[in-house]
């Protein structure tokens, strides 16, 4: 029951020095020896980059494919059509898909009904949900007149089928980074903490964010503080039979905080109970309560509603910081959105899709609309998480060139995180002389980049970058990608 902790010093290395090789003469314009910084020639681009991505070490697989945003112009190809795991890359293909068959503007709505039984409350995966907005939701009930609920009724079967992708690995599956995306969201179905360094030899001190999360949950503190000289590192586990958090690690004395969370266990239990304390907070009594999580006819009148957020925004902070939760809920709105065809539709075995299964397909089909040829990925999930998600470089390549034709692919690229300025791209390639719009993807033994650039004499170039199998550090591998999205800002033609 292990989970990886975010702190950054973990993965800190040196700054990789830029693998620049010496190329031909062209008109008079050299390229440079190794080394040194400037342009380089076209003609050398490919021994640069090959040079980069030999160096990183055997058993690295390389994915790489730069083109022309129209693709009438390869600058440089490495097994562009084979399957690597895209990790966060993944999310590129969901938010296209998203925008392209919801459009910008779709929103949900979290509605609370009057039935004769009792009062109802339907989830429609909204992820912004927040106790705050659960607290305005119980006050326009109140406003009706209501005083005693006989029957406090949750409905959490808008999302068909599982909340978490069962191929996760364990790990994953307890973070707060993978959460599950059930119907009922409430504060991203997440229990945050911090973990603060005291003296030491002393355990971390754990500070709730959530005053409703103290004393609910017991804590198994291993951790402890340590001197400058030690390593730090973090675990977490979570109990699927009780409330128990398992804590393990060390922090430095006098280092900063860390911020951490688990997933919630029971999503849909923990939304109803807490709707049913906010009812109760504005004086209306609450009798039987319960959870369907399949569909029921049920005649009643909206008396309260809140609205998310347009999809627009929700898939801006999906690639600008990388979120999973967003990304997840955005696959199972494309499911239960299928034409009624797909709707329709059940497996060999008579099952009915679940809304992931059915957005996974949506996705394909989306996709295929915009010009990604369909034999170029597999993917099962929206986030990126699996193990069993396979994407070319050239599949991500034609996502990026469909969506700048598209009417959203402004908004698409302006959803990605821009390089040395936001998002995930805010510590890197803050150096670069262009600009550089891209998504980010980290997993165990995988790293990948893919984006625009704005490149002085090609004009836009899309690119896809990814490594897999690396037994090299999770700096290490960004520092490599990061050196050849650096040639790619400095090639030039050397022509004329």
């Amino acid at each position: 029951m292990v989970i990886a902790c975010s702190r950054s010093v973990m993965w800190v290395g040196a700054i990789a020095a830029m693998a620049l090789v010496a190329g031909p003469q062209v008109s008079g314009r050299p390229s440079l020896a190794q080394g040194e910084p400037g342009p380089i020639c076209e003609e050398a681009l490919a021994g640069a980059i090959d040079a980069i991505r030999l160096n990183h070490g055997p058993g690295s697989r390389w994915g790489i494919l730069v083109e022309s945003l129209g693709g009438d112009r390869t600058l440089y190809r490495q097994e562009a059509q084979q399957y690597f795991l895209p990790a966060s890359n993944v999310k590129l293909l969901t938010t296209a898909a998203a925008l392209t068959h919801l459009g910008p503007d779709y929103q949900v709505r979290t509605s609370v009904y009057r039935t004769e039984e009792g009062v109802q409350i339907v989830g429609r995966g909204d992820p912004t949900l927040t106790g705050e907005q659960l607290e305005m939701l119980a006050q326009q009930v109140a406003a009706t007149g209501l005083t005693q609920v006989q029957q406090l009724w949750l409905d959490a079967s808008y999302f068909g089928g599982e909340a978490v992708n069962p191929r996760w690995q364990w790990e994953d599956v307890q973070a707060g980074y993978g959460a599950p995306a059930n119907s009922a969201i409430v504060d991203r179905n997440e229990i945050p903490f911090t973990l603060h360094p005291q003296g030491i030899g002393e355990p971390l001190r754990v500070e709730w964010e959530r005053d409703r999360d103290r004393g609910r949950w017991r804590l198994d503190n291993r951790s402890r503080t340590v001197s400058a000289n030690q390593e730090e590192w973090l675990a977490l586990g979570r109990s699927f039979r009780e409330n128990q958090i398992t804590i393990e690690g060390e922090l430095i004395v006098g280092s900063d905080p860390e911020p951490v969370s688990v997933a919630q266990v029971y999503p849909n239990e923990a939304f109803l109970e807490q709707f049913s304390h906010q009812l109760q907070g504005q004086g209306v009594r609450v009798g039987r309560r319960r959870i369907t999580e399949r569909p029921e006819l049920v005649k009643g009148v909206e008396i309260a509603a809140v609205a998310s957020p347009s999809l627009g925004s929700l898939v801006e902070r999906t690639n600008r910081v990388s979120d999973n939760l967003y990304a997840e809920v955005l696959l199972r709105w494309l499911g239960v959105t299928a034409s009624p065809e797909l709707l329709a539709q059940e497996d060999s075995s008579g099952r009915t899709p679940s809304a992931a299964e059915r957005g996974l397909e949506v996705m394909s089909r989306v996709l295929a609309q915009l010009g990604v040829d369909e034999e170029l990925f597999e993917v099962n999930d929206g986030s990126g998480l699996s193990r069993l998600n396979w994407v070319s470089p050239q599949a991500l390549v034609q996502t990026l060139q469909g969506m700048a034709r598209s009417p959203y692919g402004r908004l698409y690229r302006a959803s990605l995180p821009v390089a040395g300025e936001s998002g995930t791209l805010r510590h890197r390639l803050g150096d670069s002389p262009v600009a550089i719009q891209a998504k980010t993807g980290t997993i165990a033994g995988v790293s990948a980049l893919s984006g625009y650039l704005d490149h002085p004499e090609y004009g836009t170039v899309t690119f896809a970058i990814m490594v897999n199998q690396s037994t090299r550090s999770v700096s290490e591998q960004r520092e490599a990608i990061d050196d050849m999205v650096r040639l790619l800002t400095q090639v030039r033609s050397c022509s004329g």
